[in-house]
Parts: C-alpha cells; sequence; structure tokens
C-alpha cells in the first residue's frame, strides 16, 4: 500500500522557498523539484543519498516478428559488456556516483557467473512467449517478476538508499510499451508505435500490423481486462520488475526517477495499479520516440530534459540527477532574505 503525499505540507515548503534570497519562483522547475521532493521526505531538509540504479534485462517472444531493427543477441551482449564498464549506462553512473545494478530477469542466454559475477541471476526463463500468439507470460510469473523488483529496491533501501533510478534492456521492448500506452490511455495505437532502435518506416508499418493484429486477438479474449492482465499478456519480465520496483520503492517513500518511453509506459501501469506511486515519481527525460510527449502529456506530467536519448537503459534519469541535487542543496543551502538582510521587494 503506498501513502499519498501530504498535500498540506505544501504551502509550508513553498514559504521556505518563496523565502530563499531570490526573486519568487526565480529557479523556476528547481522550485516545483524541490517541493515534491521535500513532500516525499516530508521535511524542509530533504537529503538524497546513496543512489542507486537498477537495470533489469530480458528477452521478448515478439522480437521474432521483426519489431526490432537490432537482432536478439544484443540483450545478452549488451549485458557482458556492462561488467566491463563499456555502456552508456555505466559511464553515467560514474559520474554522478550511482550503484549499478544490472539483473537478468530473462535474458535468452546461458551466462557463466563466475566469469560474470556483476551479473544478477534472476532469471525466470529465457524471454517472454510471442504475445501475437499467447500471453507473454503467467499470472504466476508476473507475480515472480514484481516480486524482483521489490526485492531489488529492498536491497538497495538496507544500504542507504533514498533515490533510486530504473532502467532496462531488452530487445523489442517498445512494442509492450506502445500497447500499454494504447490499452492504457485509449490513444489509438498509430500515435503509439515508433522507430525503437532504428526501424525504417516500411519497419514502422510492419511494427504496426504486428501490434495490431496482436492487440486485436487480445481483445478478442478479455473483453474487460485488468491492469494486470494487460501488463502480463504483452510485457516483457524487465518491464514488470521495474513495475514491481517502482511500486516497492513508492511504498518505502523513496524517490523514484522515471526514465524515457519503456520506462514511462511502465510507470504508467504503475500508476494503474496504486495511482499514489506518481507522487513519487519524477519524469527525467523525454525521448523521441513514437509517441512519448503524447503519453506524458496524457499522464499529465513534464520531464526535466528532452535530450533526444533513445538509448534507454535508464540514461535519461541518470543524466537528470543533478537537478535534482540542485533543487535539494537550494533549498537547504540558499539564505533567506531575513538572515542575509535583504529587503524583501514581493
Amino acid at each position: 500500500m503506498i501513502t499519498p503525499t501530504d498535500k498540506s505540507f505544501s504551502p509550508v515548503v513553498q514559504d521556505k522557498i518563496d523565502n530563499l534570497n531570490k526573486p519568487k519562483g526565480s529557479l523556476g522547475r528547481l522550485e516545483i523539484l524541490a517541493v515534491q521532493i521535500a513532500l516525499i521526505q516530508h521535511t524542509l531538509t530533504p537529503t538524497l543519498s546513496h543512489p542507486c540504479h537498477l537495470l533489469f534485462g530480458a528477452d521478448h517472444g515478439i522480437e521474432k516478428e521483426g519489431v526490432s531493427a537490432s537482432p536478439r543477441e544484443v540483450t545478452w551482449q549488451q549485458f557482458i559488456n556492462y561488467g566491463n564498464g563499456g555502456g552508456g549506462i555505466n559511464m553515467f553512473c560514474r559520474q554522478h556516483g550511482f550503484d549499478l545494478r544490472v539483473i537478468d530477469t530473462g535474458v535468452d542466454f546461458d551466462f557463466d557467473l563466475r566469469k560474470y559475477p556483476h551479473i544478477i541471476d534472476r532469471k525466470i526463463r529465457k524471454g517472454t512467449n510471442n504475445f501475437l500468439y499467447a500471453p507473454a507470460m503467467s499470472a504466476e510469473e508476473y507475480r515472480q517478476a514484481l516480486g524482483i523488483g521489490a526485492e531489488q529496491v529492498l536491497e538497495c533501501k538496507a544500504k542507504g538508499c533514498n533515490v533510486i533510478s530504473i532502467g532496462e534492456m531488452g530487445i523489442a521492448n517498445t512494442s509492450p510499451s506502445s500497447v500499454l500506452m494504447h490499452l492504457l490511455l485509449n490513444i489509438p495505437l498509430d500515435q503509439c508505435v515508433g522507430a525503437g532502435s532504428g526501424l525504417s518506416n516500411s519497419g514502422v508499418r510492419h511494427k504496426l500490423d504486428v501490434l495490431q493484429a496482436a492487440v486485436k486477438r487480445f481483445q478478442e479474449q478479455n473483453s474487460q481486462p485488468t491492469t494486470a492482465t494487460i501488463i502480463f499478456y504483452f510485457c516483457g519480465f524487465e518491464m514488470v520488475a521495474a513495475i514491481g520496483a517502482m511500486l516497492k520503492a513508492a511504498e518505502l517513500g523513496m524517490i523514484v526517477m522515471v526514465d524515457g518511453f519503456i520506462m514511462t509506459a511502465c510507470m504508467l501501469a504503475a500508476s494503474n495499479i496504486e495511482p499514489a506511486v506518481l507522487d513519487y515519481a519524477v519524469f527525467c527525460h523525454q525521448g523521441d520516440e513514437g509517441g512519448h510527449k503524447l503519453m506524458l502529456e496524457k499522464m499529465s506530467v513534464s520531464p526535466l530534459l528532452h535530450l533526444g536519448l533513445r538509448l534507454g537503459e535508464g540514461t535519461g534519469a541518470v543524466c537528470a540527477y543533478p537537478l535534482l541535487q540542485s533543487a535539494v542543496n537550494m533549498i537547504n543551502e540558499m539564505d533567506n532574505f531575513k538572515h542575509a538582510n535583504i529587503t524583501k521587494y514581493f
């Protein structure tokens, strides 16, 4: 059960910010962000401690339908690369002081864990079913994946973490993300589907055709589907683990940093399960994938950055971390008008 943040505390936080020695509202989004973080922690002196990044990986059965420009083996190859420190997410985690946890929830490869000790083995099985023909996973596998995400958050929390970012690695996972957007927000599917890792225009049309056929079959079988049914019919194990992590982090009062298109779709799904999770979500980056901007607008949220990133892995979230730090530093370290002997002119 996620407790909504106490909105009655908001005027107290805003009063402190308004009395800092600056023109009212002059630090823009940093002020809004500072209020959110203060509400999450219910304090006028918020802190960020031991940031952790969870990178969940798994393969998708729908990849077999040619809906991605990248081949399936890239998932396991990148998982090995993370151990060598060569991924984009490795670089950003080093830069911003994040602990990086690389979790295999369903990669289609047998990792030698003695050779690759950086990989946390939570493999459910080697990829999901092809949801064009059958549910991606069973209800039991869905619950297992949620539990994996929650477990990883608890391990971070035990180390003193109060801010967590989440990323993914799974070839073809923009496909289930597009379907989540379509079914949970009632947006036409053609506005939800994009190029993913680099499909041509004809490739995008083929992807749309495949997803339309899959959704039609699903709706024929499920006249009044629940959110859980939608999730386990279409999503990958890494996406469900991310949803579980988001829900557990919010339950524990942690800040949840949301990356691009895929993680926004996961937060959308999480918010359909527990609406209060959005109180803890900081939307960090708007990518250029298909309908990401539209999805954010329909969710009535605004991202901190729009850098054109489409790597995934949670890179946009980690890149936004200095803005969270600036918001916290502002509310804690700026002097106020009275103490600084500056005339308050508004």
